[in-house]
């Protein structure tokens, strides 16, 4: 067989190492090992057959080029997996005299190639022939023997060939091969299995966008964490991690995939912790109701670390969003909530009506009125005991809720009196989140009436200082008993008169 001859050299006797498994090269190996060697590989490096076997046919060719081709030639193999007998064919480019570049135009090209250097006009010849196989003769070329034929050749060869096209010549298959030629193909094999190996992966994780995956962390470099994710190494940067979270090696995590780039050093993949869709994802996880549509998140507000807030729908009578997203003495949300390592997690229900939507996004914080100003701006009134809680610590509450809900929020607060008094009045009209409407008069009234009262106090205090300067206490005197001078004092904080 061609290639088992390919190999048959006294001076290699080594093992080509491919993966986990080892080809020994040598005579005694037969062409059912070489086709279950070819199925292992395919396996383990997780690429088809038809590619490794490829692969080999390009080795078979760069050796065949190597050893009894020339210089510019184009080799094409093809491997017979059945037989392994291998056919070899010179593949030419068409070309007519419109295509070609003629003497004297040459002698101006080497002119052009003095004035401007050797290194640019390599390119430039190069750039030629790249655009002439591209538009088909469009472009005038450099004729090269091997590379090119005339069409009048061409056509002797094969009569219905047209310019542009590629004829094959078919080649004498030879049996013995050199060292050099053998290490070649080696080179070959290894590199083009390498390559395969690295599109394969980007293929399948550039299709995994916009999903999770269960990493190892393998090590950390800095501040970026590298995670082991199957048949790759993802990296997870600072900015995707989440503040407070600490990362040991061997520990597994749930990652969101953020995006796949190809590099010269193979795929690269950016994973993120503090992505909002992580939420909905490990939501989907644990809520079949999520997964089959039947409920569906609207919108997510993240914190990542601290809170998030997210909006959940029903599209289905009869089911109930937040109870589905919350389980079972909340055993759902509790799961999610131990994967984000206790953060915590508020859903609320959306509704289309925009009043009673940011008055659900302002949970667990109760809301009496909503009132809608211009701008996609709305200010909420909620009790004064509640304001602290609808505001949050630094602001977190509201500031999810503006996210959550898109819209610009202020809180103010009410007064019980006003509110007890409205809520009478509207108890049968109004919503139970609709009451005790502060206006800006009675603020100012009020706030009179304490400048007023603060005034008064004022004016007392001063009256009350000045009348005892002017007419002081009279002094109760005492005589002492354990001296027998007479001793007077004064009491309770008065003067000591001796």
């Amino acid at each position: 067989m061609v290639l088992l001859n390919l190999f048959k050299v006294k001076e290699l006797k080594k093992k080509l190492s491919v993966g986990k498994r080892t080809l020994f090269l040598i005579t005694t190996m037969d062409l059912k090992s070489f086709t279950s060697a070819i199925a292992q590989i395919a396996e383990e490096r997780g690429i088809l057959p038809e590619k490794v076997i490829e692969t080999i046919e390009m080795a078979i060719a760069a050796a065949y080029k190597k050893e009894y081709g020339k210089k510019g030639q184009m080799i094409k193999c093809k491997l017979d997996s059945e037989s392994g007998e291998a056919e070899f064919w010179l593949v030419k480019l068409v070309v007519d005299e419109s295509m070609i570049y003629s003497e004297e135009e040459l002698e101006k090209l080497k002119e052009k190639k003095e004035e401007k250097g050797p290194s640019s006009a390599k390119s430039s010849t190069f750039a030629l022939r790249a655009s002439a196989d591209k538009s088909a003769g469009k472009e005038k070329i450099r004729f090269n023997p091997e590379k090119d034929i005339m069409l009048e050749e061409a056509k002797k060869i094969k009569p219905k060939i047209k310019v542009g096209e590629e004829l094959e010549v078919s080649l004498k298959p030879e049996k013995d091969y050199g060292r050099i030629a053998a290490q070649t193909a080696k080179q070959v094999i290894l590199q083009k299995i390498k390559e395969t190996e690295r599109e394969t992966i980007f293929e399948e994780y550039k299709t995994k966008e916009g999903e999770i995956v269960s990493g190892i962390v393998q090590r950390i470099e800095g501040r970026n964490v590298f995670l082991d994710i199957g048949r790759a190494i993802g990296i997870l940067t600072k900015e995707e991690q989440v503040p407070g979270e600490f990362y040991r090696p061997g520990q597994r995590l749930k990652v969101y995939i953020v995006k796949v780039e190809q590099t010269s050093k193979g795929p690269v993949i950016f994973l993120s912790r503090a992505y909002p869709k992580l939420i909905s994802k490990l939501f989907e996880l644990e809520v079949p109701e999520i997964s089959s549509g039947a409920v569906v998140i609207r919108s997510i507000a993240r914190e990542a670390g601290f809170r998030t807030k997210i909006a959940v729908e029903s599209k289905m009578e009869g089911v109930d969003p937040i109870g589905s997203a919350v389980g079972q003495r909340g055993t759902r949300v509790q799961a999610v909530i131990n994967e984000l390592g206790g953060e915590k997690i508020d859903i609320i229900e959306y509704s289309d009506d925009p009043e009673k939507y940011i008055a659900n996004s302002l949970s667990p914080a109760k809301v009496l009125e909503v009132k809608r100003l211009p701008k996609n701006k709305a200010l909420v009134i909620v009790p004064e005991d509640q304001l602290s809680l609808a505001i949050g610590k630094e602001g977190q509450n509201v500031r999810l809720a503006a996210k959550l809900t898109g819209w610009k929020i202020d809180v103010k607060g009410a007064r019980a009196g006003e509110t007890e008094s409205q809520g009478e009045e509207d108890k049968s009209s109004s919503p139970p989140f609709a009451a005790a409407r502060v206006t800006e008069e009675q603020e100012e009234t009020d706030k009179e009436k304490k400048d007023l009262k603060k005034q008064a106090g004022r004016k007392k205090s001063e009256k009350s200082l000045n009348s005892k300067t002017k007419n002081p206490a009279p002094e109760t005197l005492f005589r002492c008993g354990t001296s027998p001078a007479p001793c007077f004092a004064l009491v309770l904080g008065l003067k000591l008169i001796c």
